[in-house]
């Protein structure tokens, strides 16, 4: 019953999905064309497949008003964002990441709106960001209303929320197979997925791609040259080097966006007009640049057809790191899949003019590469980027060069201990270190031991873990923390208290809450769990924050908390 149920929501998300994406198009293009076109009277070159035209046009007053736009856009953007939900900045898939992981998908009803409203100023004014980010929060945010009208499960929430996801992203890329892998494959750092939802977002996504190609048409999004063949032997070796190159280039986008993220965040102004200092720059650099404004679809266009010179390109690969850097670390709303894509579309397109090679195999291959490595997402970049592009009889190439550029990106940022590995700050490692699976892990866990199929560690010298956590006595951890189970007492001030996963108390920042054993039965805390009299918490403290805790829990001796069974 419940999956009939859930096939029959993600067809219902994949509809809103596809039309979410279009709405949000239809914004961006309102925008870009007031401000942009309008005020700064510069017009960048669009897609054809999308009405655009491979065409740059520079108004009567040149380049001198498009700081005005982005810093007018900036603003704008930061006043609404930081005065309505601070959570929706920056870009919004690492939103998206962390409600599935730390909120049981819960994203606050106000979130959709606002962010396709904000995204389209910030890219409509030339902010350098992509449409990724913000269409992958604003379906998200429809999954996660949509499962709250229907007072699902937090399982069946982070579901929804990753379908209305897939929906999204499949409609405005044009890529069925690509957005369903991505959104299970973005959620960890290393190389696991969260297979469980395949089904669903495989059915969402293909949904919202017929109904977007029966609104704007089938054909993908970038025109692949005609006659272009498969590649020889000795292409293979460029390839392998444009990996190599890739992965160098995925291994310091993270600490350089990071970094001035952090940066900004220490300026003592108001959260407010931090974007606008970030749009002031982008314009600044636009103007000896302009290249580097907006997604930068067409540009990417441009180096396909090989249009651009070999020093243009080397400006345009560091270039768009600052630009867009600028943008999305200083607060603007907007997506990083962009400004991944373009800048390996440019350093592929950069190969090809250095090695007079035909260059079109190379800026897809590079597109591929970079964003895999830096996004920690090589499988779902490699079809994404392939159905975008049609150059299917690249995939070999492509997996090659992703491979690598992954290896190497992985390796470098362990190997120096980056203090960011990935664009996706909100990843985690695995599955096992989720929120979203630790009651789950736990139970079978405790159900093992209870059945005594697996052996229990000794800890020190004689007492198993199952016996700790039962007589009440704290397991030491690492840094100093402890795991305690503790049994709330029906005196307790923190009854009735809301608790989730991660978190415990503002008051408590040493204290986090792993599970909730109640009337024998296991459950994750979510945003709008209450305590209850009888509840057994699964925590992880410092000691001094269990000395304070236990008092207030259970003032009782420990030995009465024996509800493990």
């Amino acid at each position: 019953m419940k999956q009939k149920r859930l096939i029959l929501d993600v067809f219902i998300l994949g509809i809103v999905g596809a039309l979410s994406a279009q709405a949000f198009m239809f914004l961006l293009r309102i925008c870009q064309s007031f401000f942009l076109s309008g005020l700064a009277g510069y017009h960048p070159p669009g897609l054809p497949e999308e009405g655009g035209v491979l065409l740059q046009v520079i108004g009567p007053h040149g380049l001198w008003l498009i700081p005005l736009a982005t810093t007018l856009g900036g603003l704008i953007s930061g006043v609404l964002v930081y005065s309505l939900a601070p959570e929706a900045e920056g870009h919004g898939t690492d939103s998206a990441v962390k409600a599935f992981h730390r909120a049981g998908g819960y994203i606050r009803g106000r979130i959709p709106g606002l962010k396709m409203l904000t995204s389209a100023i910030t890219i409509g004014s030339g902010g350098a960001a992509g449409r990724e980010g913000p269409t992958a929060l604003i379906s998200a945010g429809i999954g996660s209303i949509y499962a709250g009208f229907g007072h699902r499960s937090d399982e069946e929430r982070r579901i929804l929320v990753l379908t209305g996801m897939a929906a999204g992203l499949s409609a405005i890329f044009r890529s069925p197979i690509g957005a369903a892998l991505f959104v299970i494959e973005v959620l960890y750092s290393d190389m696991e997925f969260e297979a469980s939802a395949l089904l669903y977002t495989i059915l969402a996504s293909v949904t919202a791609y017929v109904l977007n190609g029966v609104m704007v048409g089938w054909e993908p999004l970038f025109r692949f040259p005609a006659g272009f063949g498969f590649p020889g032997l000795a292409d293979y070796g460029w390839y392998i080097i444009l990996g190599l190159i890739s992965g160098l280039v995925a291994a310091v986008l993270p600490v350089l966006f990071y970094g001035l993220r952090d940066g900004f965040r220490r300026l003592p102004i108001l959260d407010h007009f931090k974007p606008a200092i970030g749009g002031l720059g982008v314009g600044l650099l636009a103007m000896g640049l302009p290249q580097v404004l907006g997604g930068g679809y067409g540009w990417i266009q441009e180096a396909m057809d090989g249009s651009l010179t070999t020093s243009l390109l080397l400006l345009l690969v560091f270039g768009k790191m600052i630009a867009f850097c600028l943008t999305i670390s200083s607060g603007g709303s907007g997506g990083v899949f962009a400004p991944g894509l373009y800048i390996g579309a440019m350093v592929g397109g950069l190969l090809a003019q250095q090695f007079q090679l035909p260059p079109a195999g190379f800026v897809v291959v590079g597109m591929v590469a970079v964003f895999g490595g830096v996004a920690r997402v090589p499988i779902a970049s490699l079809i994404m980027v392939t159905e975008m592009t049609g150059g299917y009889h690249l995939l070999a190439a492509a997996a090659l060069s992703v491979s690598l550029s992954y290896v190497v990106q992985v390796s470098l940022t362990s190997r120096l201990k980056f203090k960011y590995n990935s664009l996706y700050e909100a990843q985690v490692p695995r599955r096992s270190d989720s929120p979203a699976h630790h009651a789950e892990l736990l139970q079978i866990a405790l159900n093992l031991m209870n059945q005594q199929r697996i052996a229990i560690p000794s800890v020190n010298g004689h007492l198993n873990l199952l016996k700790l956590l039962s007589s009440g006595i704290p397991v030491d951890l690492p840094e100093c923390k402890q795991l305690v189970i503790v049994t709330m007492n029906p005196q307790s001030p923190w009854i009735g208290r809301s608790v989730k996963a991660g978190e415990f108390a503002e008051e408590e920042q040493d204290a986090e809450i792993i599970a909730i054993l109640r009337q024998e039965h296991m459950r994750l805390p979510s945003s709008d769990t209450i305590l209850q009299s009888g509840d057994q918490l699964l925590l992880i403290v410092s000691s001094p924050a269990w000395k304070r805790l236990s008092q207030i829990l259970a003032p009782e001796p420990s030995h009465k908390n024996e509800g493990i069974h």
